[in-house]
């Protein structure tokens, strides 16, 4: 999505993600299931929508706490689908808490979410597709490589004339590094 470069900086929406967390590597879970969570929402909206709508996701889904969003019950459900701070799609909705719980058996199978992904790095687009697929819910070949992207795991996000790009190496994220 290197073409992003040439619309966010400045922009009163994309800019600051663009400039501070696009490409940046993550390693908290919160972070990460936020970051799932909103790629998730955007299939078949734009990403300006999503991050207009990012507090009151956070706000919904507690904070992005893994726990709690696992735990949600059908008074959960009608409330979610109740908000207009959100994306009000009952198959979203049903991902974020099935892909919760996913979560949650990854720190058993793994150690977590970020242990999980590095597992499993290197991988090309398509493996990591195949892999989301088989793992987690609502997380089609778009939505799985702009997590990806979006967390340093996948080369892309921006331009290699960026300036944001020169940062993002000094952090050396998981597509700069060989296989661990």
């Amino acid at each position: 999505m290197s073409g992003y470069c040439s619309i966010a900086p400045g922009h009163p929406v994309h800019g600051h993600y663009h400039d501070h967390e696009y490409g940046f590597p993550q390693r908290a879970e919160a972070e990460l299931f936020e970051r799932l969570l909103l790629e998730i929402n955007q299939a078949g909206l734009s990403w300006e929508t999503i991050l207009k709508k990012r507090e009151g996701f956070r706000r919904a889904y507690d904070g992005f706490d893994v726990d709690t969003v696992a735990a949600y019950a059908q008074p959960d459900i009608d409330r979610l689908l109740g908000d207009a701070g959100i994306i009000r799609n009952r198959l979203k909705v049903l991902a974020a808490i099935h892909n919760a719980q996913v979560i949650q058996g990854l720190r058993a199978s793994h150690g977590g979410f970020v242990e999980w992904l590095d597992a499993h790095h290197p991988l090309d687009k398509a493996g990591w597709v195949k892999l989301f697929k088989k793992t987690f819910r609502f997380t089609g070949g778009e939505i799985t490589g702009e997590f990806l992207m979006s967390l340093g795991y996948l080369k892309g996000a921006h331009a290699d004339d960026c300036p944001v790009q020169k940062r993002i190496l000094e952090l050396k994220p998981a597509w700069s590094q060989p296989s661990r």
